[in-house]
C-alpha cells in the first residue's frame, strides 16, 4: 500500500510562513492498495487539494474513514470534489453512536446556516456507516476500527495489507488515568490497532509542559506518544495532529525531544507533514 499525508494539522487550519515546511491542513491521509482501491483517513481540509489532485481520473468508488465528528475531520468533505460526481459510489464510514446514526450526525454541516446545499442534494449521494465491530475488508486491505480515548465516540483506524499494518490515531489519549510504562497492554487504549504496525501516525499535539494543563482533553505528550509506541512495539512512528500553535521550528524542538526519549529499539520517530509518502 502506498500512504500519503494531505493534512497533519489538529484543531484548525493554520496555513502561513510559520508552518510552510510542514503544513496547516488538517487530517487527511490517502491509503492507495495494491488493486486499486482508495481509502482515506479522515476530511479534514486536506481532503481538498486531494480531491483536485485526483481530477476527473478519481476511482469509482471511495471509501472514506472518519475518526470523530470534530469539525478539524469533516470540515474539508463538502468541498471533495468527487462528492460532486454522481458516477462515485461513496461510502463514509464513521464511529457508531448510541443515540443518532451517522447520516443525520454529519447532515447538519451540509445545510443551512453552515452550508448551502443539503446532503440529500449531494450528487454522489454518499453513503454514511457505522464502522463494523470485527475487523471487515474493502478492496485488497483488511481494516480495523476500535474505540479510543477521546472526547465523543472516537475510532482510531488499523489497515493491513500483504501483512503490513498502517495504524491512524490521530486523536487519542491513552495516558488518561493510566500510567503507559506500566499497565498491562490489553488495558491500553488503541495498544490493538498499533500493535506491530510498520508506520504509526499518532497523536502528538502537546509538550509534557503544555499538556500538564490540558489532562482530559483527548491528545498527547510527546513523552506519552513515544511510550505508547514503545508499548506497541510499533516500527516507525510519526507524530500527527500537531498543534495550530506550533511553529515550524517547534514542531523541529517536539521531534528533537521524543529522539532524546527514545530507547534502544524503539521505533523511529518523524514528524509529519504534507505531501509525505510511505511506501508499505
Amino acid at each position: 500500500m502506498e500512504v500519503t499525508i494531505w493534512g497533519c494539522r489538529g484543531s484548525l487550519a493554520s496555513p502561513g510562513p510559520e508552518t510552510v515546511r510542514f503544513g496547516g491542513q488538517t487530517s487527511c491521509v490517502t491509503v492507495h492498495l495494491s488493486d486499486g482501491s482508495l481509502l482515506i483517513l479522515d476530511a479534514g481540509t486536506g481532503i481538498r487539494p486531494l480531491g483536485m489532485a485526483l481530477g476527473h481520473d478519481h476511482p469509482k468508488r471511495i471509501d472514506i474513514f472518519i475518526t470523530h465528528l470534530h469539525t478539524d475531520h469533516i470540515e474539508g468533505l463538502r468541498f471533495f470534489d468527487p462528492i460532486w460526481d454522481p458516477s462515485v459510489e461513496l461510502n463514509v464510514w464513521g464511529p457508531p453512536s448510541p443515540i443518532r446514526e451517522l447520516r443525520s450526525r454529519i447532515a447538519p454541516y451540509f445545510a443551512p446556516p453552515f452550508f448551502p446545499v443539503h446532503l440529500r442534494n449531494i450528487p454522489s449521494h454518499p453513503e454514511f456507516r457505522d464502522t463494523p465491530t470485527t475487523t471487515w475488508r474493502i478492496g485488497s486491505a483488511a481494516v480495523t476500527a476500535q474505540l479510543v480515548k477521546h472526547p465523543g465516540p472516537t475510532v482510531g483506524y488499523r489497515v493491513e495489507e500483504n501483512g503490513a499494518a498502517l495504524a491512524y490515531l490521530p486523536d487519542h489519549e491513552p495516558a488518561l488515568g493510566s500510567d503507559l510504562s506500566t499497565v498491562e497492554a490489553e488495558w491500553i487504549s488503541g495498544n490493538a490497532l498499533a500493535e506491530g504496525a510498520a508506520v504509526l501516525l499518532h497523536d502528538a499535539q502537546y509538550t509534557q509542559e503544555e499538556y500538564v494543563e490540558r489532562v482530559g482533553w483527548g491528545h498527547s505528550s510527546t513523552e506519552d506518544v513515544v511510550t505508547f509506541a514503545r508499548r506497541a512495539g510499533s516500527r516507525r512512528l510519526v507524530l500527527f495532529h500537531h498543534d495550530p500553535l506550533h511553529t515550524d521550528e517547534q514542531l523541529e524542538r517536539i521531534l528533537a525531544r521524543a529522539n532524546e526519549l527514545r530507547a534502544s529499539g524503539d521505533a523511529e520517530v518523524e514528524l509529519a507533514r504534507e505531501g509525505m509518502t510511505f511506501e508499505l
